[in-house]
């Protein structure tokens, strides 16, 4: 199973939830892209927070100098994001692969972070409350399936707003895969409880197409 993992914006929590995922189902880690803070990447997160002995961070495609939008970065590096060079790493492991901000963060002149999801990936959706969240949710759920794409399931981060979790999970039927609370701090102890959590939802995506 390939989970690709998403959110509505940038710094919603996609590096913690996708150390979850990970975690929760032993998986391997790849992010294609990393722009920026290359000595304490979301690589380098994920590997801090995972405790078990099986996953495998799978090394970025591509690492940019500048914490920008890939296609900035790439241009200030003076390359050009080649999406043929971004192919997943091969592993007979469940595989984590963490986007890069939001669906329409530009890669490159054409291309966008949608553009990485293949057939074969099954998307996860992570939305953090905040004033306009509920839009941006919708927004990302309907471009996806706009594109055929399908959500596999959703995961909200911060604390919890039951009227915005209900409502996007009413119009889009997305399942939900777990809440990741407002932690005071996060390490491989806080991260080990939520993938347990979320485990036995994670493994349903597993046995659907």
């Amino acid at each position: 199973m390939k989970l690709f993992v998403t959110g509505i914006s940038t710094d919603v929590g996609k590096t913690i939830a996708s150390s979850i995922l990970t975690q929760a189902l032993e998986a391997d880690y790849w992010k294609p892209v990393q722009a920026g803070d290359l000595e304490n990447s979301d690589s380098h997160k994920v590997r801090n927070y995972v405790s078990n002995t099986k996953t495998v961070i799978h090394p970025n495609s591509y690492q940019l100098n500048t914490p920008a939008s890939p296609h900035l970065a790439a241009q200030i590096d003076n390359i050009t994001i080649d999406l043929a060079k971004i192919v997943a790493p091969t592993t007979t492991n469940h595989l984590v692969i963490e986007g890069a901000g939001g669906l329409f963060v530009p890669l490159n002149s054409q291309d966008t972070i949608v553009d990485l999801i293949q057939p074969d990936y099954k998307v996860i959706v992570v939305s953090r409350h905040y004033l306009g969240s509920i839009n941006h949710t919708l927004l990302t759920i309907e471009a996806l399936q706009t594109r055929n794409i399908k959500v596999a399931g959703i995961i909200f981060s911060g604390a919890q707003n039951q009227a915005t979790e209900s409502i996007i999970l009413s119009k889009t039927a997305v399942p939900f895969i777990g809440r990741i609370e407002q932690e005071p701090y996060f390490d491989s102890n806080v991260i080990q409880e939520y993938a347990d959590q979320f485990r036995e939802n994670l493994l349903e995506l597993d046995k659907t197409e």
